[in-house]
């Protein structure tokens, strides 16, 4: 009798098993092609080759079919995540309130950089070509400041909000404040003397934008400098939308929370080679709570002119 019920408990605890194995295999019938997004801090052609490792890697994971999904500008991948048409998108904080804004809280971070030093932040700065003579947001009244793109976080959001909270409001106190599309664009801009100044960022001394067009040739060493700095951001997160399988996204999570560990080619080329990233870290909605109120805010200001 002993025998048999052991015999029974196994057999169930297989079957059980298998259900389980299943279920967790059941998305793969839905979504047979998973979408990323990715949004634009660099030209389109240089995106799509650094991210061309990830989508490899991702597509061993998972088992399934992977697509990196681009636009022309943050909104558009805000949109798509927004309407269904893309299951993930690696957000900056503000596109990522956008986001959450737009789909009426039915997105969610995942997961989030974190370096060395366990930081897990970056700054946006203002940048001038160091032989303009400004040295100081003083030195930029009435000069033109343009900024990234509307739903960047540290190209826009964060800059325009403290440097109305710090008493220079962009709209008066600067000449012009146009948007040059991305980050690169503006520090170009910068450079050639289309613009006196940009919004961009930097994570450290050593990496950021304006870093990263000198080690890629864009401009030449030594020609950008910055004046203003902002308080850290938070990074911005690992998104999916919330309406899909728990399985889903427990999978891309955890696949892309081990690619430091599984594959270290693969990271350092979507980092940028950024020695000082070295991971992920898992974060939640109330992490970005605070720039969703900061996005409210800047609305605010655009209905009233």
């Amino acid at each position: 009798m002993k025998n048999v019920l052991m015999t029974v408990a196994v057999t169930a605890a297989l079957a059980f098993s298998g259900l389980s194995t299943a279920q967790a295999q059941e998305w793969k019938q839905t979504y047979k092609t998973i979408r990323f997004g990715i949004t634009s801090a660099e030209n389109e052609r240089d995106r799509i080759a650094r991210w061309k490792g990830f989508t490899a890697y991702l597509e061993n994971q998972l088992g399934v079919k992977v697509e990196i999904f681009t636009a022309g500008s943050y909104d558009g991948v805000v949109q798509a995540l927004s309407s269904n048409q893309i299951e993930f998108a690696n957000l900056g904080s503000s596109a990522y309130a956008a986001a959450y804004t737009e789909s009426n809280g039915g997105v969610e971070p995942l997961l989030a950089q974190v370096d060395k030093d366990g930081a897990s932040g970056y700054y946006s700065v203002v940048a001038v070509r160091c032989d303009s003579g400004y040295k100081k947001i003083e030195d930029l009244k009435g000069k033109v400041l343009a900024f990234a793109d509307p739903d960047s976080t540290s190209g826009y959001a964060v800059p325009f909000f403290n440097l109305v909270k710090q008493g220079y409001d962009p709209k008066t106190y600067f000449s012009a404040v146009p948007f040059s599309g991305s980050h690169e664009t503006g520090v170009m801009g910068v450079f050639n003397k289309q613009f006196d100044a940009a919004a961009t960022y930097i994570n450290t001394e050593k990496n950021g934008i304006p870093q990263r067009m000198e080690e890629k040739g864009m401009i030449p060493a030594g020609q950008i400098c910055r004046i203003w700095q902002s308080p850290e951001i938070t990074n911005g997160p690992l998104t999916t939308r919330k309406n899909l399988p728990a399985d889903l996204i427990a999978a891309v999570k955890s696949a892309i929370k081990a690619l430091p560990k599984n594959d270290p080619a693969v990271y350092k080329e979507i980092t940028s080679g950024n020695e000082s990233q070295v991971g992920y870290i898992e974060v939640d909605h109330k992490r970005y709570e605070w720039i969703v109120e900061m996005r409210e805010w800047l609305r605010n200001q655009r209905r009233q002119g």
